[in-house]
């Protein structure tokens, strides 16, 4: 019984933080009414004071090093004070909404990247354009990751500024390598080996071979795996759903095949995480963000992790897609919505993204942090296994977000059809049909 229990409670840990690394999203209906306006500014000589509403914070793993921002930033600016709020991942978007409606709405809000078209037409976000000088947000943006930074952006405006983040990462367990007389210094570097691979595991021990997450919660990885097969899931006029793609569909029968084959495991993401934390599945595909928990968990267990990048289709170029979130600014009021500005800015500049890195366990948007002695080569030497990740910003594709109110529901759709087809040996090209035609009724 305490064995049970305890595994149990390993595995909601890890789900939890699985969620939160890519910010499982909530449907968003049509908004019941407007924000009625925020508080006005403070008083001369008074604290301006800003509400944030953050998931990270409502995460065991992630609290401690989000409320270290908080700190930091309010030491250095005593004339305002950040109010912290935790929401979990899969209630933030509905509790934002609900208190739009209401009039209260928070003056940040830590949101993700698929439901970015909403928030910016249905949410009252301001754009950096709008309320900071080209000058500084020219200056600030100085250092970012270019795609990072494209992220948040819209139709030429920036509507959320990138905060936590991570890409798909393949970890994989050495010492299950090695007993299958695989050289654990050569990883698969192609989905066909990753296939080949994974059997020889299977067969020589007792292991499941491989798992591709992210058939639940959110479409990243999904779109990830489509986007490197040389397709994509939305027309660039955004108007055209392409579930249905030849690239699409034969991403998709490549996770079927791996599946059905027996070389991979047919876990669920949740058991899965669980499983290989304790040596009983030899390759993962998932969030770079489980890093950690998975060397705690190697370490415990006797066994050493490995990481790659994405594995890719023959010769075709991989398409990283990102998890995570960005910040947007929600106050209608002149003095929060500076005070909210300069607490982006920090959060996100070589010392945020320090903190953000090696304290809470994403990407550091400002690449050139990792070459330098004051904020994270030293972190870096330490932990090789975020090379792969890091490497995979050159290479990044935004997470595209659906338009309209029924975003939510085209994503779960896409994902219903990526289940439906790994977990069985129906045809694909049937389930893809059938989740396009649903799916694009659904678009505005």
């Amino acid at each position: 019984m305490l064995q049970k229990k305890m595994w149990t409670a390993g595995l909601l840990s890890l789900t939890i933080l699985a969620t939160a690394a890519c910010g499982n999203s909530a449907s968003s209906g049509d908004l019941a009414g407007a924000a009625t306006g925020a508080d006005s500014a403070q008083g001369a000589g008074e604290k301006t004071k800003i509400t944030f509403y953050s998931y990270n914070l409502a995460t065991a793993s992630q609290k401690d090093g989000t409320q270290k921002l908080i700190d930091e930033f309010e030491a250095a600016n005593p004339d305002i004070d950040v109010e912290g709020i935790p929401v979990p991942s899969p209630d933030i978007n509905a509790k934002v909404q609900a208190d739009i409606a209401a009039g209260s709405s928070p003056d940040i809000a830590q949101l993700t990247f698929d439901g970015l078209d909403y928030f910016a037409n249905n949410f009252g976000v301001k754009p950096l354009e709008d309320i900071v000088p080209a000058d500084e947000l020219a200056e600030t943006f100085e250092g970012f990751s270019p795609n990072g930074l494209k992220l948040g952006q819209l139709d030429g405006k920036t509507y959320g500024l990138p905060f936590t983040f991570s890409t798909p990462v393949l970890f994989y367990n050495a010492k299950l390598f090695e007993e299958a007389g695989l050289d654990p210094e050569q990883p698969p570097a192609t989905w066909a080996e990753v296939k080949e691979y994974a059997a020889k595991i299977a067969e020589a021990t007792d292991a499941s071979g491989v798992h591709i997450g992210g058939s639940i919660g959110n479409d990243w990885i999904v779109q990830a795996l489509i986007g490197s097969n040389g397709g994509k899931v939305l027309s660039d006029d955004r108007t055209t759903l392409h579930f249905n793609s030849p690239e699409a569909i034969g991403a998709v029968e490549m996770w079927q095949d791996i599946t059905t084959s027996g070389a991979g495991s047919k876990l669920n993401d949740g058991e899965v995480m669980e499983a290989f934390s304790q040596g009983q599945v030899g390759m993962l595909l998932f969030t770079s963000a489980l890093q950690s928990a998975f060397l705690s968990a190697a370490e415990a267990g006797g066994w050493e992790l490995k990481a790659a990048a994405m594995p890719s289709f023959d010769n075709k170029p991989t398409t990283p897609v990102n998890s995570g979130s960005a910040l947007f600014i929600l106050s209608d009021d002149e003095a929060k919505q500076q005070a909210a500005w300069k607490f982006l800015k920090f959060v996100t500049s070589e010392r945020g993204y320090t903190i953000i890195t090696s304290e809470i366990g994403y990407l550091p948007l400002r690449p050139s942090i990792v070459e330098d002695e004051e904020y994270l080569k030293g972190w870096v030497e330490e932990n090789p296994l975020i090379k792969p990740n890091l490497e995979q910003l050159d290479r990044l594709a935004p997470w595209v977000s659906y338009p309209g109110a029924n975003w939510y529901q085209i994503e779960t759709i896409l994902l219903e059809a990526v289940q439906k087809s790994i977990q069985s040996s129906d045809d694909v090209t049937t389930i893809m049909k059938e989740a396009q035609t649903r799916a694009q009724s659904l678009m505005p």
